[in-house]
């Protein structure tokens, strides 16, 4: 399991601009031509091209992986490396830190890349409404140096900044016309919009003259195809309509495994479904309920029964075993049925409604399955579904730093329901660790927010489980993919081929 590098970030990111944006290992070959079609789970019909929503594993791959571009991009080998920015900088405290930008890109409708675009792109998640609000609002203030050099001001200092710059939110618009961009799909990525049908498919074409040249977007034309159901892509699949299918259930890995000309693959990283409580409502407020909750799922059994094995075991934070300050000695409440139902006895608990994204991935369904089983054995009615505010299940692939593992759920703007969180000590601890520039004494900080989160925390994460996805003999891969997202970091248009 690749973890992240932090490889030159405060000195320079220099060297980003000349590793190769495929990844690949030197003896591969990759072939140019042909068409990618895959079946791609997480399209909604409400998607569109505005980045502060994006969400499902259908719109990261459109966008980030194919039709726009950040400023920086994470590696499979997980070692951050230069996208729109070819290089980046720190000042002495990681306060203050300058991207230069490449030179010689142009958007999809001849517009040539600048600051202003950088500048404009980032303005627009100061909107609290943005999905990347927690992340930008770390950022005191942002300017222009020149054409091809912005400067980022934090309010605190941080030296996992650049990875920020890599989240698929933070795509690059072209300034003056960003909601023409938004309507149509403008970017300056290594594909053009033909075709966008939200909800459904996208067409795109190889964009003639990209910055990467040779080293990625190996194909002529991509087709993103949405799975109507689980069900409907795998049968696409199997039958030869789609060349590859995203986050497939143990049941699927089963049957594709009997098929000759498939294959399927199991990348390790931070994928969790996660029990969200909002603090601000009654029960969730008291801690003791919240250790309730946790000592009545039993996790080795959830690994067997949802997971089939390919999981492991977590201790209710978003930091997982891919990053580099997981603490793998901080455990979860202990499984205790007794305890359980002792505290919901005296809460007076009998009932207790779970939300659900209404495109929820299969594990997700399956993980709130399982937890209303577990909770009946401490004779607690669980009804999934519902529209409880107090409780939801969500899916996510964690995150490549700690940092912003945690600035996603609970930094200042979070869209999560448990920005309610009111620890006197977590927002404190989460500054501190993200301003250390010594690696031990960061590992430490981070341990010890793990710690808090597993006894106090607001929410539930009793697994990391591995992306499972499926090709057929028709594509290849490089030796090494990503574990970022599904599908290579959501960027099989950029880093595959055709056999």
């Amino acid at each position: 399991m690749s973890k992240i590098s932090r490889r030159s970030l405060l000195s320079s990111g220099a060297a980003a601009g000349v590793l190769a944006a495929s990844g690949l290992p030197v003896l591969a070959t990759p072939r140019s031509g042909g068409c990618l079609k895959a079946s791609v789970s997480g399209a909604s019909p409400s998607d569109t091209w505005d980045s502060r929503n994006h969400s499902g594993l259908f719109m990261i791959t459109a966008a980030h992986g194919a039709v726009f571009d950040c400023l920086t991009e994470v590696g499979p080998d997980g070692a951050l490396r230069g996208e729109l920015a070819e290089s980046w900088e720190a000042g002495p405290d990681a306060c203050i830190w300058t991207f230069n930008l490449r030179k010689g890109v142009t958007f999809h409708n001849g517009k040539p890349f600048n600051a202003d675009d950088v500048i404009v792109s980032y303005s627009l998640h100061k909107d609290r409404f943005s999905a990347a609000a927690p992340l930008v609002s770390s950022i005191k203030s942002f300017s222009k140096i020149s054409d091809h050099q912005v400067q980022f001001h934090l309010n605190a200092p941080n030296a996992d900044f650049p990875y920020l710059t890599s989240d698929y939110h933070l795509i690059i618009f072209p300034a003056n016309m960003v909601e023409l961009a938004i309507e149509n799909g403008i970017g300056t990525g290594l594909y053009k919009v033909e075709s966008f049908e939200p909800g459904h498919r996208l067409r795109a074409c190889r964009f003639a003259d990209h910055y990467k040249e040779s080293s990625a977007g190996f194909f002529d034309e991509i087709d993103l195809v949405g799975h109507l159901s689980q069900s409907a892509g795998i049968d696409g699949f199997l039958n030869g309509e789609t060349d590859a299918i995203s986050q497939i259930s143990p049941s699927d890995i089963d049957k594709v495994s009997q098929q000759k000309l498939k294959s399927v693959h199991r990348i390790a990283g931070n994928r969790h479904c996660s029990l969200l409580m909002d603090t601000s409502l009654t029960p969730c407020d008291q801690v003791v309920f919240r250790q309730a909750i946790k000592s009545c799922i039993d996790r080795a059994s959830l690994i067997e029964k949802v997971y089939y094995g390919r999981a492991r075991a977590g201790s209710d934070s978003p930091i997982g075993p891919a990053n580099q300050y997981f603490a793998s000695d901080v455990t979860a409440v202990e499984y205790d049925l007794d305890m359980a139902f002792y505290c919901f006895r005296k809460l007076g608990i009998g009932n207790i409604g779970l939300g659900m994204p209404s495109h929820a991935q299969w594990d997700t369904k399956e993980v709130g399955l399982f937890l209303a089983r577990e909770m009946e054995k401490v004779g607690v009615n669980v009804q999934t579904g519902s529209a409880s505010s107090a409780f939801h299940l969500r899916s996510s692939s964690g995150r490549a730093t700690e940092d912003w593992a945690l600035s996603s759920y609970f930094g200042h703007g979070s869209a999560q329901v448990t920005n309610n969180w009111a620890h006197p000590n977590f927002q404190n601890m989460l500054t501190t660790a993200r301003s250390e520039l010594d690696g031990n004494r960061r590992r430490a900080h981070y341990r010890d927010i793990q710690e808090l989160m597993s006894n106090d925390g607001p929410m539930v994460i009793p697994a990391f489980s591995d992306h499972c996805f499926a090709t057929s003999a028709s594509l290849r891969q490089p030796a090494q993919m990503g574990n970022l997202w599904a599908m290579d970091d959501a960027r099989m248009v950029e880093r595959w081929w055709r056999a």
